[in-house]
């Protein structure tokens, strides 16, 4: 039976967990309305996708 030879203390437990954080979402400004919006995706504020109009106006669901 596979049994742990000693107690890992709680700095080895974090040293071994650093790397399983999240990180913050990237974020861009809109180049049309200058909203902050995520990239490659439609603006939620004008519709707008690569200086183009997508959907009209705003307010995607």
């Amino acid at each position: 039976m596979a049994v742990p030879k000693s107690k890992i203390s709680p700095s080895r437990r974090g040293m071994r967990r650093s790397h399983d954080k999240l990180s913050a979402a990237k974020t861009h400004e809109c180049p049309n309305c200058g909203e902050i919006k995520r990239p490659h995706h439609l603006c939620p504020a004008c519709g707008h996708y690569r200086e183009r109009e997508v959907t009209e106006g705003g307010d995607i669901a």
